[in-house]
């Protein structure tokens, strides 16, 4: 018999927050059962092992971040889009560094195309519509608007710009200048 009160969406949202806490890697069904102080085993009628665990906190956190995203998109576009949705991540990221790396985590292809990140590629694909972009450089464009977000928000997170002057919030906005003024001259193909 299931313990009550224990269901795999309550299950997912104590491992998000043990993500938030210890990290994304350090996620068992183990750690959970332990939160709940209950037996390792009667979370295997919710839950079929760390894997699956982790994968629905991979699913979460997209589902949150696009609900995020919308909210901070709508009626905007253009420079204060991009804008919206770069400081949906970072301060995602920053709130919920678990989750964050949760969301990072690789998918199979069923899963992937069955989650929230198909949200999040039609609402980058939204915001670079307010630059005239079309393919194949809209899809060059995602996957750099990605790379520099991904990538100013991992290096952020790990100190790599504790220690220097300007801060990071000074820099953090003049990358999104950089961002909407390559997005508005946008090098055409060779």
């Amino acid at each position: 018999m299931a313990r009550a009160g224990l269901t795999p969406e309550r299950l997912t949202r104590a491992g998000a927050e043990l993500a938030d806490e210890t990290g994304f890697d350090q996620v068992t069904v183990s750690a959970v059962a332990r939160r709940f102080d209950v037996k390792v085993a009667s979370l295997y009628s919710h839950v079929r092992s760390s894997q699956d665990l982790r994968t629905r906190i991979t699913l979460l956190a997209l589902e949150e971040l696009a609900d995020r995203c919308a909210d901070a998109l709508a009626g905007r576009s253009g420079r204060d889009a991009l804008t919206a949705f770069a400081h949906v991540y970072r301060d995602y990221a920053r709130e919920h560094p678990g989750r964050y790396e949760a969301a990072r985590a690789r998918l199979t292809p069923e899963e992937a195309a069955a989650s929230a990140g198909v949200r999040h590629a039609r609402m980058t694909r939204a915001i670079l519509r307010g630059y005239d972009l079309v393919e194949p450089e809209q899809t060059h464009a995602v996957r750099m608007l990605g790379s520099v977000f991904h990538g100013y928000v991992s290096l952020e997170a790990g100190g790599g710009f504790s220690h220097s002057a300007p801060d990071s919030d000074e820099s953090w906005a003049r990358v999104l200048d950089a961002l909407d003024a390559l997005l508005r001259h946008w090098p055409t193909a060779p």
